[in-house]
């Protein structure tokens, strides 16, 4: 089963290192263009690292940054890129950050940064993806549908995280943003779903993988006794994003090696 994005333009939010490196990576194997964000310019070498990979291997794409928690910004991004290159087809709601702390200790500065990104952010840049795609319509040519958007949530959207409020209730919240947008947008043939990591070796959870130590404490979590890695979110990505899954649509797809199933019940709890 051939997979293909061809002729179609694909903006991946912070796709300057891990799992959305690795979507982009994926989707310009598949023929899309992709548009590599990242957030400030410290982050710029890595995007084009990330670029240069990929049209290495033939892909086509740029480095766009852009701060997807501030409106202005993800209001240029979306119109230089329909400027550049005609129109937007998917949209991969990614960037994401980790501010943890206890929740008493929590500041309102370490709430609002992570809510101001993690959410926000999907709510922005879903807006502006969605109003293009409404003024282009459907063009066969690129797809049979109007436009897909993916946003990349978490296990956290169902799995409560002691010292990450935050996060979690971000995470959370961008379960019934999806399924609101694609309950309001089905009948324009918009699809809308959602993709939840487990565990992925990223920058992100280093802690979490780094030492020996550490990954065996992680992989006690992980029934299929391997932390994922962010081709596996590329792969799955392709394929929500493609015609191949035109059906598919208001749905949380977990990606965790079966974590959801809590491995600490399995010989009964």
């Amino acid at each position: 089963m051939e997979v293909s994005l061809k002729n179609q333009v694909a903006i991946i939010t912070g796709s300057s290192s891990g799992i959305g490196a690795g979507i982009a990576k994926s989707m310009a194997e598949s023929g899309a263009t992709v548009i590599v964000n990242y957030p400030f310019a410290g982050a710029l070498e890595q995007a084009n690292a990330v670029l240069k990979e990929i049209t290495d291997h033939g892909g086509n794409g740029i480095v766009y940054m852009c701060d997807v928690s501030k409106e202005d910004q993800v209001i240029k991004m979306f119109q230089d890129v329909v400027s550049q290159f005609g129109t937007v087809d998917i949209l991969v709601n990614n960037a994401g950050i980790q501010k943890d702390a206890p929740f008493t200790e929590m500041t309102f500065d370490q709430w609002n940064a992570v809510i101001g990104v993690n959410l926000t952010g999907n709510f922005l840049c879903a807006r502006e993806a969605i109003k293009e795609f409404l003024r282009r319509g459907i063009d066969t040519s690129r797809s049979i549908a109007c436009g897909k958007i993916i946003h990349i949530s978490s296990v956290h959207e169902i799995i409560p995280w002691s010292g990450h409020a935050n996060y979690a209730s971000s995470k959370g919240a961008i379960r019934m943003l999806m399924q609101t947008l694609a309950q309001e947008y089905g009948r324009q043939k918009i699809r809308v779903n959602s993709i939840c990591p487990g565990a992925i070796q990223t920058p992100i959870n280093t802690n979490a993988w780094n030492t020996a130590e550490a990954l065996d404490s992680l992989l006690k979590l992980i029934p299929y006794d391997r932390i994922g890695q962010p081709e596996d979110i590329g792969n799955l990505a392709v394929f929500l994003a493609s015609d191949k899954a035109d059906y598919i649509s208001g749905t949380s797809v977990f990606i965790d090696g079966a974590m959801t199933t809590f491995e600490s019940f399995s010989t009964g709890g």
